[in-house]
């Protein structure tokens, strides 16, 4: 089964660890990340697309993705 997320949060090094914590437990870097400017808040907002392939298991709507 193949998952994906899109992580997001502000332009800071907790949005960094984020990411580094998704790569380390073997999520993949997909695509582009985006930044844009959030008018609500003010800040600068990060997202980055990861993807993961799972091995016997399969897709159903109630995987907790963050978990996998």
């Amino acid at each position: 089964m193949r998952l994906f997320r899109f992580l997001t949060g502000p332009d800071d090094s907790a949005f960094c660890h984020k990411v580094t914590a998704a790569l380390n437990a073997g999520w993949e870097l997909y695509g582009t990340p985006t930044y844009a400017f959030n008018a609500a808040t003010g800040q600068m907002q990060c997202g980055q697309a990861v993807r993961k392939d799972v091995e016997g298991k399969e897709y159903s709507p109630d995987i907790k993705l963050g978990a996998q």
